[in-house]
């Protein structure tokens, strides 16, 4: 029978927030997904701007070098927090998968989120 944890990113202290300093690829680490082949990471990911002008996020699903790997979204200037990634799953990998973020400008998008990790 499959379990179920409730973790913090990996990529975060003590389950704060996550400065996107990167403003270009490979972008900030949000979370490393599992090395094992029986374990699926569903994450869950939450973004807010606190710039004053709406500022473009591409989140980098597992890679960074095919358009597949890439999630764009536009983040609202100071209006809270923003679902942009809802519950997407990484699969175990002998090379784990690495779920980063790069923005349009440095140090004004924060992720927050958690990690559903399910093994078999």
């Amino acid at each position: 029978m499959a379990t179920f944890s409730k973790i913090a990113l990996s990529g975060s202290t003590d389950g704060k927030m996550i400065q996107v300093s990167a403003t270009t690829t490979p972008g900030t680490t949000i979370h490393t997904g599992s090395t094992t082949a029986t374990t699926y990471d569903e994450i869950w990911l939450y973004a807010v701007n606190s710039d004053t002008t709406a500022r473009k996020l591409t989140i980098e699903w597992g890679g960074t070098t095919s358009p597949t790997d890439l999630i764009e979204f536009t983040v609202a200037a100071e209006s809270g927090l923003y679902l942009v990634v809802p519950g997407l799953v990484i699969k175990g990998n002998a090379t784990a998968l690495i779920v980063r973020a790069f923005a349009a400008t440095t140090a004004v998008i924060n992720i927050a989120g958690y990690v559903n990790r399910i093994t078999a």
